[in-house]
């Protein structure tokens, strides 16, 4: 591709293609002699000033825009870490103005005439003309016109086409008054594309060593129901669906865990698999993977493969105590500090908040130091709390822990919430 001389390259081309051409073409028979083609800002006045030719054509490049076509042909450049994977070229359309200068009747016309021509049957700069014309720039005094034999233009992957562009009135008007000069008569081209190469570093993948083909219907999981939907820390879950098996399953918890299910309890409509530890409290996911193994021989090289669709779950907190036989009460009185264990342990930045009866008592601003999760939770209860035995929950992230049932069918609050409590004194 090109460098950062391509712009004033395709400008001194297509000077050389005009100066040229118009020679070959016997213009100078019509005027007298051949017009001298210039590279500089419309004239504020209009006129030729000081020494230059008073037969002249100027090419004046006003505008550059980024090419549509090509803006999108390098994305994406980064890989899922971030780091940048291709460097797309820099792809511009450049705009200019053909403007012819007489100080004679009839010659800007005829000039205009010619170069128009000569740009419709060469509407392409060709590989070779762009070598030659940058070729003669080499052995120029000015140190511009040498550095563009360098600029790589003809070498770029696209050719630049060579199209007149059509502006009305109102543009015409906008665009002679931005420059402040006197309009003459001009003709607008455009010239696309040029693509100039980016130079930032980039990482390469290595390559193939080795191809493997695997042909395998495409039969995608399709979980259909969870249960339960509410389920405990260390409790196992089921999950229903349709192909459901495969050579390999894992099920997947969100971005917590994997686990992969013991394949005795796996069918194509059925999966159990107990809870990974390291869940959450709240809101989770669960998603079933099988995924692709490529290794060949003794080595193994496991690829995600085909995923089912993602299905929530909550995991409810369990308030931890030492009664497992007879309801639960707990001891607290007002103003103190009520420590509660739970499980599984709370993030730090979990929404914690405590429900005694029909009141909510929210957890203190937690440390931003020391452990993650806590297995211990802390909360005040306010010196106005009116005493007495009421039932205890704990909510984290809108997930309610479990109230025990009286299931003594000779217990006078059978069937009734009966723990865990707290008492106030």
């Amino acid at each position: 591709m090109s460098s950062a001389l391509a712009i004033a390259a395709v400008s001194a081309v297509i000077k050389n293609l005009l100066e040229n051409g118009l020679i070959r073409r016997g213009i100078a028979s019509s005027l007298g002699d051949s017009p001298t083609i210039t590279m500089l800002a419309p004239e504020l006045d209009g006129a030729n000033a000081g020494s230059l030719a008073k037969n002249r054509l100027n090419l004046f490049l006003y505008q550059t825009t980024p090419n549509l076509g090509w803006r999108n042909m390098g994305l994406p450049s980064r890989d899922s870490r971030g780091e940048e994977m291709t460097s797309p070229p820099l792809a511009l359309d450049l705009h200019y103005l053909l403007t012819a200068y007489s100080r004679e009747a009839f010659h800007a016309e005829i000039m205009l005439g010619y170069a128009m021509q000569l740009l419709h049957e060469f509407p392409v700069l060709t590989r070779g003309g762009i070598r030659s014309a940058l070729e003669s720039l080499a052995s120029s005094d000015s140190a511009a016109e040498k550095a563009l034999a360098t600029s790589d233009l003809a070498d770029q992957i696209e050719q630049i086409k060579i199209s007149p562009h059509s502006m009305d009135t109102e543009e015409i008007s906008k665009l002679w008054s931005a420059l402040q000069s006197q309009y003459r008569p001009t003709v607008v081209y455009q010239a696309s594309v040029v693509l100039i190469e980016g130079h930032r570093p980039t990482k390469s993948a290595l390559p193939v060593r080795d191809r493997k083909l695997i042909m395998l219907p495409f039969n995608r999981p399709v979980i259909e129901t969870v249960s339960p939907q509410v389920v405990l820390a260390g409790e196992s879950l089921t999950i229903q669906g349709q192909n459901l098996k495969a050579e390999q399953v894992q099920v997947s918890f969100g971005m917590e865990a994997v686990t992969t299910p013991n394949p005795a309890n796996v069918t194509n409509t059925q999966i159990q698999v107990p809870l990974p530890a390291g869940l959450r409290a709240g809101v989770n996911t669960v998603q079933i993977v099988h995924p692709l193994d490529f290794g060949t021989g003794s080595s193994s090289e496991p690829h995600r493969g085909v995923e089912s669709n993602i299905v929530a779950l909550v995991l409810a907190p369990k308030i931890v105590t030492n009664s497992e036989s007879s309801p639960t009460v707990l001891q607290a009185s007002q103003g103190s500090t009520f420590t509660l264990a739970v499980d599984p342990p709370v993030g730090r930045k979990q929404k914690v908040a405590l429900l005694i009866g029909d009141r909510v008592i929210a957890i203190p601003s937690r440390s931003t130091t020391g452990s993650e999760t806590t297995s211990d939770l802390s909360f005040s209860i306010p010196i106005d709390f009116p005493k007495g035995t009421f039932l205890m929950r704990l909510r984290v992230d809108g997930a309610e822990s479990a109230l025990e049932v009286d299931t003594n069918p000779n217990s006078p609050t059978f069937n009734q919430y009966s723990g865990p409590k707290i008492e106030i004194t």
